[in-house]
């Protein structure tokens, strides 16, 4: 049965989108939640409030991790309200469009920051919390443009390709202490951040042509595989990409 009772869990970006759903389902399985924002402190208490109402313990922790500082604090606070942190959950990112003959160095160096400084930061410091306790599970979430490109998002198509890198690096390095790292991969997923591609019929068209289902992911859709990967149901998977795209890449 998949159960993170009593698991304490920190989920990065989880005031929305992917990250609110994974907060969500966290506290039906009985996880207690770290629901790290940036800006939205709003949306974050009601991401708490869901996760309460689902059965789970949570409170909201404000902190940008692209910054190191703020990284190795939020993970101090999620230990000290839940006394350890057994869950990782990398799902922070920004996704901003940019052709490579007009992005600047400081759109450029923004996501690689965000987006792969911050899965960096956030995870050397649970690494050190987890470490000597010999336990825990750590999910990256990365994306099919890590797999197979985006035109126009090169930068953060980059940023998605290295975090699968650093996944599998950390999943070799860390297995000896105990510790399961993998990443799930989702596809187009409807959240506010893509809610304009959907919005436009011409846009929505050209991004679902791919997919063999024929439509785009729901955050729930990608939240349950999250859950089964830091579950113990998965102690024997390391390493994995887990593809949720409804059939748009299918690897080897």
């Amino acid at each position: 049965m998949l159960s993170l009772n009593g698991k304490a869990a920190l989920v990065t970006g989880g005031s929305r989108g992917i990250g609110r759903a994974i907060c969500a389902h966290f506290g039906l399985l009985g996880a207690r939640v770290a629901v790290n924002y940036v800006r939205d402190e709003t949306a974050a208490r009601e991401a708490v409030a869901e996760v309460e109402r689902g059965g789970g313990e949570a409170f909201a922790a404000r902190a940008d991790v692209s910054r190191p500082d703020e990284a190795r604090r939020l993970v101090e606070q999620t230990v000290a309200r839940f006394g350890t942190l057994d869950i990782l959950i990398v799902s922070h990112g920004i996704w901003k469009p940019a052709a490579i003959e007009a992005m600047t160095a400081d759109q450029w160096n923004e996501t690689i920051q965000v987006n792969l400084g911050g899965a960096y930061a956030v995870c050397h410091h649970a690494a050190q919390v987890m470490i000597p306790r010999r336990s825990g599970a750590i999910v990256t979430i990365a994306s099919t443009a890590g797999q197979r490109g985006e035109a126009g998002y090169s930068h953060y198509a980059a940023s998605k390709g290295a975090l699968l890198a650093f996944t599998k690096s950390l999943a070799a390095e860390l297995a000896p202490h105990g510790i399961r790292v993998n990443a799930v991969s989702p596809g187009w997923v409807l959240t506010d951040m893509t809610r304009h591609v959907f919005d436009d019929p011409q846009l929505r068209e050209q991004a679902v042509r791919p997919i063999a289902l024929g439509r785009p992911g729901t955050p729930d859709e990608i939240a349950g595989p999250v859950a089964f990967l830091a579950s113990d149901l998965a102690s024997f998977i390391y390493g994995e990409v887990l593809c949720v795209n409804g059939g748009a890449v299918m690897n080897d």
